[in-house]
């Protein structure tokens, strides 16, 4: 069942940036690549380190702690440490509100 949450506004998250928000007790990154909108769970699937402390490298997310890689669209890992992807929420962006559904 979707479970639709305001995370930000967009202008939070600027273009090649993350932004760490918690959603109840769970950690969630936005990610913004040329002015789209992803969400990961914010939990390196290496060590269990804040996605949102890393950086942007194109649709890339770079963990600042080991410089594991995830594709920022899917979650998907793409460079090692991470041998494991890491979850990816649906977004919609509603004027100027971003919302992440993690029902």
């Amino acid at each position: 069942m979707a479970e639709w949450v305001r995370i930000a506004a967009t202008t939070d998250c600027p273009p090649g940036k993350l932004l760490g928000r918690m959603v109840g007790k769970m950690g969630v990154a936005l990610v913004n690549v040329d002015g789209d909108y992803y969400a990961l769970e914010d939990r390196c699937s290496h060590q269990d380190l804040p996605l949102s402390d890393g950086e942007v490298d194109g649709s890339t997310v770079v963990c600042a702690y080991h410089g594991a890689r995830f594709d920022a669209c899917t979650g998907k890992n793409k460079g090692l440490p991470a041998v494991r992807p890491v979850k990816s929420f649906p977004v919609e962006v509603r004027g100027s509100e971003v919302y992440v559904d993690v029902g």
